[in-house]
């Protein structure tokens, strides 16, 4: 090898040992900058007849050569404005938001915006989140498993493929309307069958596959923490077994989403009697937003060339109000500009017509050159009555070090802001079927807090005076999502309560009050 060769390969390892983007890196980022701008150029041509597209212009904007800079006069929208658009294509109107006439509507839990929410579901976009997820099947299948991984069965635990039919379109939860429309090669694998899948009623729907569990020999498992713990409880019990493993001896794979997997980390252990790998997956009822990529990657790569482009706002003050609505005149980038450990609300367009639509969910890249990013919590769903600027991430971590210090599953809570006589609070209440010193509980709880979040620490001091925590068995969370008919694959507890979901709680909470499980 020539001095020359020698010393440009040092320099290129030296790069890419301290993370810079070499070559290869630049090539990968500037490659996903250009999809993205072919992404956005085809979106805007193929919607620029609809009532949208007409409304705002779209014709003459893809004439502009700045395309990025032009599609900011598009405003930022919510699902509260795009609803009057939605309801028009729900009721079989065509080219509203998108050509044609939308085939599906994904019912979305809705715990900030409305009651229930309908999100448009297109063919392109169907065909687009079937493509995603083949190639993280992909990625999961280039690990070191098994070779005869490919020949067992995957379990989907999801929402009813029995869709709603209004006569124009279908509706239901966006699993359900995907695992209706499963790709014909990965059918012969595919659990459970299709009179299962069917079923609406979530608890008899877990107890068919329980019934039909024997019958599987499943290598991958994909589903909502909280319901797979359920199905794995019941089979476990059911079958007089000491693991999962005694029923699934290839079972190795588990793909996970919609609530972060750490508060479930601990339960899932004692249910297994060898480790699973466990790879996360972000997919959101108005698009595939990213997947993880390998097991050992800490977070999620985004997806592109999908149908979605992607724009962020940074999650602070200046962009946000306290009520988490965002304000006029925000800054919002685009992905050439997205930079690291910066918690952003993340904006899509998409080709099912959703246009510059605040997702809710805010993000943080932790890999810029991979757009590699985790989710950190919703933009609604945090704390920050007198300036503590709680957020999930803030509560899972604190919630899964204090289950691992207690030694006992904590595997649900939430927590609702109060004003009492003056002073700000907060009102905790966390899922546990053990015997637990509340007040111990209260007082970890809190300093666990106070070393995740210095505003918290601060406000601790000062303006931010009651703490008060209530241990509920698990059930009591249940039976309350349940009662709100929330009980299935697409619905999450929220983490922090609203005042309109809170009167429902509390009414909930003292209705039951045996079931409390406080020492």
């Amino acid at each position: 090898m020539s001095k020359g060769l020698e010393n440009q390969r040092f320099k290129l390892d030296q790069l890419f040992r301290e993370g810079k983007p070499g070559p290869l890196r630049l090539f990968k980022r500037n490659k996903a900058i250009q999809s993205q701008h072919k992404t956005l150029r085809m979106l805007l041509t193929e919607a620029k007849n609809t009532v949208f597209g007409e409304e705002y212009n779209f014709s003459e904007m893809i004439r502009k050569d700045e395309l990025e800079e032009a599609f900011q006069s598009v405003p930022v929208s919510s699902y509260l404005a795009m609803k009057s658009y939605w309801q028009r294509a729900y009721e079989g109107e065509e080219n509203v938001c998108w050509p044609g006439q939308i085939s599906y509507f994904a019912l979305s839990s809705g715990t900030t915006d409305a009651a229930s929410k309908y999100i448009p579901v297109s063919d392109k976009m169907l065909k687009n989140i079937k493509k995603a997820s083949a190639r993280q099947l992909f990625h999961v299948a280039k690990t070191d498993l098994p070779k005869d991984y490919l020949t067992k069965n995957y379990l989907f635990v999801g929402g009813s493929t029995d869709l709603e039919f209004n006569g124009n379109n279908f509706s239901g939860d966006l699993s359900g309307i995907t695992t209706s429309n499963i790709p014909v090669w990965m059918r012969r694998f595919s659990k459970p069958e299709p009179h299962i899948r069917n079923q609406k009623e979530w608890d008899h729907k877990i107890n068919m596959m329980v019934e039909q569990a024997p019958n599987w020999d499943v290598a991958m498992i994909a589903g909502v923490p909280a319901w797979i713990q359920m199905l794995f409880e019941r089979i476990i019990k059911t079958y007089d077994l000491n693991t999962i493993h005694d029923m699934w001896p290839h079972l190795c794979v588990y793909v996970h989403g919609g609530v972060s997997f750490k508060p479930y980390q601990q339960s899932f252990d004692k249910y297994l009697a060898k480790p699973l790998k466990y790879f996360e997956t972000y997919l959101a009822s108005e698009g595939f937003i990213a997947f993880q990529v390998r097991e050992q990657d800490k977070g999620m790569r985004l997806v592109f060339r999908n149908g979605v482009y992607y724009e962020f706002i940074p999650f602070n003050e200046m962009n946000f109000d306290s009520n988490g609505d965002v304000r006029t005149g925000a800054s919002i980038i685009n992905v050439s500009q997205i930079k690291p450990d910066v918690d952003y609300a993340i904006v899509i367009t998409t080709c099912s017509g959703a246009w510059r639509y605040i997702l809710g969910d805010t993000i943080r890249f932790i890999n810029t050159d991979k757009f590699e990013m985790v989710i950190t919590g919703r933009t609604k769903h945090f704390l920050s009555l007198c300036g503590e600027h709680l957020s999930v991430e803030n509560m899972n971590a604190a919630i899964v070090a204090l289950s691992e210090e207690l030694g006992h599953e904590i595997t649900e809570f939430t927590v609702k802001g109060t004003i009492q006589n003056g002073h700000f609070g907060h009102q905790w209440y966390l899922a546990c079927d053990e015997a637990l010193d509340v007040d111990f509980v209260k007082t970890r709880l809190d300093e666990l807090l106070k070393e995740a979040n210095d505003d918290y620490l601060v406000e601790r001091k000062f303006a931010l005076r009651n703490i008060e925590l209530t241990v509920l068995p698990k059930s009591a969370f249940i039976d309350w999502m349940e009662q709100r008919g929330k009980l299935g694959a697409q619905n999450k507890f929220p983490r922090v309560m609203n005042d309109q979901l809170y009167a429902s709680w509390l009414a909930h909470v003292k209705q039951n009050s045996a079931l409390h499980v406080d020492a």
